[in-house]
């Protein structure tokens, strides 16, 4: 899933929030999720693409499949950097390879693997990133 030697195409940095703690003290493990559709969007916004605008024009990118191995917890006040590399699969889905590092140790903290499918006007359908 992962090969360190690839570059990354995007990263953006986080701070750990108190309302996404559990009673444990930690992270929310559907935290995680958002953080990683953060950076998705930001990537978005970054290539000049709009998420809102994009859902106006009917095109809508949805999240198909999901796989998150959890390594390590982030906690409050933690600074963490989420990273992704992308691909198109065909002419619909998008596989997104995302990781959570804490900075400033870099010690990883979740990987995940998102496969995004784009509906145009409610239909799969081609929109190119």
């Amino acid at each position: 899933m992962f090969n360190e030697n690839d570059p990354w195409d995007f990263s953006t940095e986080l701070e750990v929030r108190d309302y996404e703690l559990d009673s444990q003290g930690i992270v929310n493990n559907a935290t995680y999720l958002n953080y990683f559709e953060h950076c998705r969007h930001r990537f978005l916004r970054a290539r000049g693409i709009n998420f809102i605008k994009l859902q106006a024009q009917g095109v809508d990118p949805v999240v198909a499949e999901v796989h998150i191995r959890y390594l390590q917890s982030l906690k409050s006040g933690d600074q963490f950097r989420v990273r992704l590399r992308w691909k198109a699969k065909g002419q619909v889905r998008y596989i997104f390879d995302q990781e959570i590092l804490r900075l400033p140790d870099l010690v990883p903290i979740a990987r995940g693997t998102f496969t995004v499918a784009t509906l145009v006007n409610g239909k799969p359908g081609h929109f190119l990133l």
